[in-house]
């Protein structure tokens, strides 16, 4: 993670020294940035996605819990190691939502980058501005949708699976 900040600062640094000398028309690079990433929704949803995904894997788990099945995911485990005793509700909260940030993070530092990228290409490009903002729309999309599917595709079969098997118990 500390290598995506570097690389992050890095590419903003260097995207700013050669937009100094920018023309009236060219916003400037900090409020073009951030302005583009807070209102792109590419920014969130990877980390609502997942953290809702993983509250309701969390949520759907208690009734085992109660029931003396143990944790698999050593994250949300006592000791750390899989397969033992599940921290408590209040806890495991607390960790989806440190999860969140930190997936929040990961979109961030993607979005700033692709931005400033866009940023320093546009006025190079002025032809192809259209392209430029095109494609960086779809690198942020395919960046959030890969993200959300490999972050939240388990905890959402997982889910699915508490549910069932919930019903089949007689747990419900």
């Amino acid at each position: 993670m500390r290598t995506v900040r570097v690389l992050a600062v890095a590419l903003t640094l260097i995207a700013a020294t050669n937009v100094s000398a920018q023309d009236k028309d060219q916003p400037s690079l900090i409020a073009d940035v951030a302005r583009g990433v807070l209102l792109d929704p590419t920014t969130y949803a990877p980390a609502i996605i997942t953290w809702e995904a993983t509250r309701l894997d969390w949520r759907s788990s208690q009734v085992f819990f109660r029931n003396g099945f143990h944790e698999q995911n050593p994250n949300f485990t006592l000791s750390g190691r899989g397969n033992d005793i599940a921290v408590g509700y209040a806890e495991g909260n607390r960790q989806i939502l440190i999860d969140a940030f930190a997936n929040l993070q990961v979109s961030l530092v993607n979005n700033v980058s692709t931005r400033v990228v866009e940023h320093w290409l546009v006025p190079r490009y002025p032809n192809h501005r259209k392209l430029v903002r095109t494609l960086g729309w779809i690198e942020r999309g395919a960046v959030a949708s890969y993200l959300s599917y490999r972050m939240s595709a388990g905890h959402f079969a997982q889910w699915r699976d508490n549910e069932q098997r919930a019903r089949q118990m007689g747990f419900r």
